[in-house]
């Protein structure tokens, strides 16, 4: 068995290496096993493959749902939006491995309810690109360092976005333009995500990186001392849309 201290989820590893097909089931969501191997991954934190596709511009919404309509019975809506013409088979295995790592994050997050595994059950997405349960469990331990080595304040991943003006002379990105229009107080980073139709986990690195800057402000309860802020990982050098597509880009390169 391929279980090691560092596992976030020895369950998951356990199901890999039998081999299991259906639903692994936590606190923040669930992901779904063909063989052994993860073909979806759904979360309430992180948007959808189907907002990922239809607020990037790739899919119009009737497109989805008409998809969902004619395929979704019997588990084959991703083959239903490629034989129409909708999408490409490259951008829907783009946007899936992307919305698939983004949820897996969350699932494999810490927990406190109980994890259950439901033998059989199938995701009505269907299969696109299976990944490997040690390559989600490796992603999923990245993305927690790289958080941290940003800016290491987890409670501003769950907390209201609350802005702050810029210094003079100060500038921003036209995605963190966007995101700070949305931080008003009440929005947490998930609903700001939710609301951009972007991943979670990429929001959740913007709004780290404003704090950084000073842009954000970060949740404190009296007495407690900012924290100090580690050198920048080499990985954090490319946005994390960009560092994403390469490593997509490169493990399907090593499939074909």
């Amino acid at each position: 068995m391929r279980i090691t201290a560092a596992a976030t989820s020895p369950m998951l590893m356990r199901l890999a290496d039998e081999r299991a097909t259906g639903a692994l089931l936590r606190d923040q969501g669930t992901l779904y096993l063909v063989e052994g191997r993860v073909v979806h991954a759904e979360s309430p934190a992180a948007p959808g493959i189907d907002v990922l596709l239809t607020a990037g511009g790739a899919l119009p919404p009737q497109g989805w749902q008409e998809a969902l309509s004619l395929a979704g019975t019997r588990n084959e809506v991703g083959r239903q939006l490629i034989d129409s013409g909708r999408v490409t088979a490259g951008e829907l295995e783009v946007c899936h491995i992307g919305a698939l790592f983004d949820a897996a994050f969350f699932v494999l997050g810490p927990a406190s309810g109980p994890t259950r595994f439901r033998y059989g059950v199938a995701h009505w997405l269907g299969r696109v690109r299976p990944v490997e349960a040690e390559a989600v469990e490796r992603e999923t331990r990245r993305r927690r360092a790289l958080l941290d080595s940003v800016w290491p304040c987890p409670e501003l991943d769950t907390s209201p976005v609350v802005a702050r003006p810029p210094a003079p002379g100060q500038t921003v990105t036209g995605r963190q333009d966007a995101l700070l229009r949305l931080a008003d107080g009440v929005r947490t980073p998930t609903a700001i995500a939710w609301a951009l139709g972007r991943p979670s986990f990429h929001t959740l690195i913007e709004v780290r990186r404003l704090a950084a800057a000073g842009l954000v402000e970060p949740p404190r309860t009296p007495g407690q001392a900012l924290p100090m802020l580690p050198a920048p990982a080499r990985e954090d050098h490319d946005e994390p849309d960009v560092a994403l597509l390469r490593r997509v880009r490169d493990a399907l390169e090593a499939t074909l």
